[in-house]
């Protein structure tokens, strides 16, 4: 993932958010506050870049609303997204398609990665701008990247930072210390994983962040190396990982209104009585799914299979430990 690519749509995303909640418009200079990436900006950088940016969300069909901030005063303009042009009808979509939407959704829902957006979000309420959080739902946030890794690694996609970690392969009790210039992370099969230069190993390895057993540590500084030109990282995690658990399906009961992620890649959703559906979804993982059940809290059940439900239980479980501690 480029780094520059990666900021941009985080700067997207946080004008998004700002224009989306607010119940009325909000004027330029307040968005320049709200959004990192203007802040530090020239008067002219700052102009330039808030048009391009309107002008990509309008391509995306995003509708941006221009009016007047106060009623009777046409001097100074503000800008909003209606709720109810913003959002959108039931969709379907491939495999891949949301394979490609539920990795974007889990990033962006990571804690360390939403600190902007929620502190936009803060940041327009202590101003008196009436806001209205309710329109996030439609994004559905979720936290199901728990491993201790995910952030430091994260980072150091970011900064093209070198890092070094212990790391244990499976089947086996010893560890082994790997120097790693991680070029991408992504969700496979229900896992998180790396992809980089294994440096020790002068070549392209994959490594389960699960696995990793050790604090994930700098040993470099930022810009330290060059991701290949063209590499494809879901094609070399293909390349590399080892054979999957046969592809299954479970059976979970999900409250009408909730669990869009679950909805969106649905073999199959059946009316369950008032208030409820049945919807059926691939996995190849049962702890990896039932992370995600334990999400949504009392709005999803888990039917069956019963290693899935099981699974949830000990999850739920575990929570409450931890919770108690």
């Amino acid at each position: 993932m480029c780094v520059a690519v990666a900021r941009k749509s985080e700067r997207l995303m946080n004008l998004v958010i700002c224009l989306l909640v607010s119940r009325h418009f909000v004027p330029k200079a307040k968005l320049r506050q709200l959004v990192e990436d203007y802040r530090d900006l020239s008067p002219e950088a700052f102009e330039k870049m808030f048009e391009r940016d309107k002008e990509e969300l309008r391509d995306l069909g995003i509708p941006i609303e221009v009016g007047s901030v106060s009623a009777g005063f046409d001097d100074e303009v503000g800008y909003r997204i209606r709720r109810s042009e913003f959002e959108l009808p039931p969709l379907t979509f491939t495999a891949q398609e949301a394979a490609i939407l539920g990795l974007a959704a889990r990033v962006w829902q990571h804690a360390s990665l939403a600190e902007a957006t929620s502190r936009a979000v803060l940041k327009l309420g202590a101003e008196g701008i009436d806001i209205d959080t309710s329109p996030l739902a439609a994004l559905e946030p979720r936290l199901p990247a728990g491993e201790p890794a995910f952030e430091p690694l994260w980072r150091a996609v970011q900064n093209r930072t070198v890092v070094s970690f212990d790391y244990r392969r499976p089947g086996q009790t010893a560890v082994a210390r790997r120097t790693l210039e991680p070029w991408g992370i992504l969700n496979w099969r229900g896992r998180w994983y790396v992809l980089g230069h294994d440096r020790d190993r002068k070549a392209t390895r994959l490594f389960r962040l699960s696995r990793i057993v050790s604090e994930v540590k700098a040993v470099s500084k930022p810009q330290a190396f060059t991701v290949p030109s063209g590499v494809d990282i879901r094609a070399e995690a293909a390349r590399l990982s080892p054979p999957g658990d046969h592809r299954r399906s479970a059976r979970l009961r999900v409250r009408q209104g909730a669990g869009n992620g679950l909805r969106r890649r649905a073999m199959s959703i059946t009316s369950d009585g008032e208030g409820w559906d049945i919807v059926e979804v691939a996995f190849h993982d049962a702890a990896g799914l039932a992370e995600e059940i334990a999400g949504y809290a009392s709005d999803v059940v888990a039917l069956d299979p019963p290693d899935v439900r099981e699974a949830v239980i000990r999850h739920l479980k575990g929570l409450l430990v931890e919770v108690a501690s």
